[in-house]
């Protein structure tokens, strides 16, 4: 689950992380008495208006704009809220859709007073899966071009990982400061930030922290002028607050919809549906799929409860896709009966009606003779096999 930027500083902030000071908006009229509100703390007429969508590369795509004064607040204000903002990462790129723009942060200038005095750094926490570890990945060198220093410059990109049953020690803490080429002031400032965002991470069950720019003032101050936050949704049950703050706007509807009904969907960009029982049987299913020609359209697992009205619902969700061009039905009988869902399959089939995509059905588990009888005696366009193999032979075969 992603976090929007205002939301991930306030978490950061709780953790005594120094962020870049705002107030969040979702209209012209928010905005102007936010600006007032951010001018009255930071003492300065200068402003950042910055949108608040699930995608980086905002200013490149004109979604961060600098007012200089309340004219400019407003201009830039009007401009960004209600625009469809293009990025690099959203769906399509530059040349894609882009994503509406529902709100804004009205930040500080945290360059103020002298931009030139300032340093721009990166610095992101993830899980090492490999190495089983954590790791703080960090540059001298944050900013909109990140991307391109990783990739033309790797050797200013340092990694540090962090054992997670010992914690962040001292002597890292020291290295990533001196990593960083921070004068002494801004070492010590540098390491209570890591040290505080490396606790946040912990603490809110968090899969990926990315500070870019992370800036040293002028000052030695050390301030997450931008943040991105993504939180392991397996975690979320430890952490209703921050479920609170889901923003299904920014999520893809369809995934939105069957997770209401307890389906864990993903949307692909292929041409067989699938529909699984278990995370592992569906990553199997979507690999034969693979060999036999075909593309998975979508990972679908409707877990336990395979009753008629969640295969229906699944049919449904998966043929809204007009990519699909057959959908292979893989079902291990296990804590769910077969036959159980065989019936479901042919109710849900019935209820729906003239469905035009062939379906391949593989049942195997408890009661599987008696739901491969089911599916054959139904009398619907509805193909059986039992080996998978067979499932993927009637794959290759419905969508040449």
């Amino acid at each position: 689950m992603n976090l929007h930027e205002y939301q991930g500083k306030d978490l950061l902030a709780s953790y005594g992380v120094a962020i870049q000071k705002g107030h969040v908006a979702e209209s012209l009229d928010e905005a102007i008495a936010a600006y007032h509100k951010v001018k009255e703390e930071s003492g300065s007429d200068i402003a950042v208006v910055k949108a608040q969508i699930h995608a980086g590369g905002r200013g490149k795509g004109g979604g961060v704009k600098i007012a200089k004064n309340l004219d400019g607040l407003k201009e830039h204000a009007g401009n960004i809220l209600g625009m469809m903002l293009k990025t690099p990462q959203t769906p399509g790129g530059l040349e894609g859709e882009g994503k509406l723009v529902k709100k804004v942060l009205i930040a500080e200038d945290s360059y103020v007073p002298n931009f030139e005095d300032c340093n721009e750094l990166y610095v992101s926490i993830m899980l090492d899966r490999d190495e089983k570890k954590n790791v703080i990945i960090y540059s001298t060198e944050g900013g909109m071009n990140i991307e391109e220093v990783a990739e033309n410059t790797p050797h200013l990109v340092h990694k540090e990982h962090i054992d997670p049953s010992l914690g962040i020690q001292g002597y890292q803490l020291r290295k990533i400061a001196f990593n960083l080429n921070l004068s002494k002031g801004a070492q010590k400032e540098m390491m209570k930030f890591i040290k505080n965002l490396y606790a946040a991470f912990i603490g809110a069950d968090a899969s990926l922290f990315e500070i870019n720019p992370c800036m040293v003032t002028g000052e030695d101050k050390v301030i997450a002028v931008d943040c991105k936050v993504s939180l392991d949704e397996n975690a979320l049950y430890r952490h209703p607050d921050l479920e609170a703050q889901r923003d299904t706007d920014e999520e893809d509807p369809t995934e939105v919809e069957a997770k209401s009904f307890g389906l864990n969907f993903v949307n692909l960009d292929g041409n067989v549906g699938c529909m699984v029982n278990g995370a592992g049987l569906a990553m199997a299913t979507m690999d034969i799929i693979k060999l036999s020609g075909g593309s998975p359209a979508n990972f679908l697992d409707v877990g336990g409860t395979a009753d008629a009205a969640r295969v229906e619902k699944a049919f449904r969700i998966i043929l809204r896709d007009p990519n699909v061009k057959a959908i292979l039905v893989n079902i291990f009988g296990g804590i769910v009966r077969c036959d159980r869902v065989a019936n479901g399959i042919v109710d849900a089939y019935k209820n729906m009606g003239n469905i035009q995509v062939p379906i391949i059905v593989r049942l195997q588990g408890t009661n599987a003779d008696i739901a491969k009888k089911i599916i054959d005696e139904s009398g619907l366009e509805v193909h059986s096999a039992i080996l998978l193999q067979e499932a993927a032979d009637l794959v290759k075969k419905v969508i040449q």
